[in-house]
């Protein structure tokens, strides 16, 4: 054996070696979701199932997402959970891929209310499939509520100083908005508000401030100010309410009779993602209806799949009000794409720097 020839079969081996090496490293899909939409007690068996990893990075709120991929974090992800009001800019804007689904087996069994949708359609092609649902209820704690509040007029009222907590987001200004009766009779003027309107908006919210406690990002950060009886009520999550109950907090949740705003989540897969095949899977499972029972334990959020409620209680379905959807809908405005979104921020932004 020549040494030309012992030098070149070494070559083919480190090759080879190197090949089976990275054949066998575990994938990493990185996720930039919602809090509860990455928990292990559904996500391990993913990972277990596709011998991958699952690493999550969570958003505080619908522009915080959207202020990511736009700045360049995009290829960073694989897969993302934006809410109604930001999904169809993020599918006009190209930052997520278009769909193809007949990869998504189960997307037949989701609710044709949410699939018909034209928020995540963009020239005829479907750019994200409908996960989980709900509102943004008024949290309160019952020793300090022992009726629930029925306005969210009750955010205002000089005995709760320092006792109020509310979103860092814009459905804090949809809810302000509603006080002042800007969504009767159309409910979709709350995501189009003139300049007089925000106006007011602006001024009902710095009222509100001297009954702000603080102003929450995550729902962890809200949890832990319900815990620490620093507030008695707020504007939040269903899943907030449910980690409460879990840490045997007395927490209420209650819809007021304003009706409130809520969101539709969808999964999307983004367009520079690396890993679109595993990306598939992803959708798929989290959209079967076992996977949206247990989505439903962790986060009490209302499963796009119907068929979830086979592997339900009675009381799980009724607290989840999947046997009156109907009903329930129609006290909540869902989110909608805000064609003056940058006004908006512009009015929040000057509420929360206010002294």
């Amino acid at each position: 054996m020549t040494w030309r020839y012992a030098r070149r079969l070494s070559i083919l081996l480190f090759g080879l070696l190197l090949t089976l090496s990275c054949s066998n490293k575990t994938r990493t899909l990185n996720l930039l979701v919602w809090e509860g939409y990455a928990d292990p007690s559904f996500v391990q068996a993913f990972e277990q199932q596709n011998r991958c990893k699952i690493s999550a990075s969570y958003m505080g709120s619908s522009d915080e997402l959207v202020a990511k991929l736009r700045g360049g974090s995009a290829a960073n992800y694989d897969v993302i959970s934006p809410s109604s009001d930001v999904a169809t800019s993020i599918a006009a804007a190209n930052l997520a891929a278009a769909l193809d689904l007949g990869k998504i087996p189960s997307y037949n069994q989701l609710s044709s209310q949410l699939t018909t949708s034209p928020l995540v359609r963009v020239n005829g092609q479907v750019y994200g499939v409908p996960f989980m649902w709900g509102p943004n209820p008024i949290i309160y704690d019952t020793t300090a509520f022992p009726q629930p509040p029925d306005s969210w007029s009750v955010f205002w009222d000089p005995k709760y100083k320092g006792k109020v907590s509310v979103w860092d987001d814009l459905s804090t200004v949809y809810m302000a908005a509603q006080v002042l009766g800007f969504d009767r009779p159309d409910p979709t003027q709350l995501y189009n508000l003139s300049d007089q309107q925000l106006d007011a908006v602006k001024k009902k919210l710095l009222e509100l401030k001297p009954n702000v406690r603080k102003i929450w990002s995550t729902g962890g950060e809200l949890t832990n100010l319900f815990e620490n009886h620093e507030i008695v009520i707020a504007m939040g999550w269903p899943l907030n309410t449910a980690d409460l109950k879990k840490a045997d907090f007395p927490v209420g949740e209650t819809i007021p009779k304003e009706h409130t705003t809520g969101w539709i989540d969808h999964l999307m897969i983004t367009a520079g993602s690396e890993n679109k095949d595993l990306a598939y899977k992803f959708l798929e499972y989290m959209v079967e209806a076992k996977t949206q029972k247990l989505v439903t334990d962790k986060t009490h959020y209302v499963p796009a799949n119907p068929q979830a409620a086979q592997f339900m209680s009675a009381d799980e379905v009724k607290a989840l009000h999947l046997d009156e959807v109907d009903n329930y809908q129609k006290r909540i405005y869902f989110w909608q794409n805000v064609p003056r979104r940058a006004k908006y921020n512009e009015i929040w932004n000057e509420v929360k720097a206010a002294q």
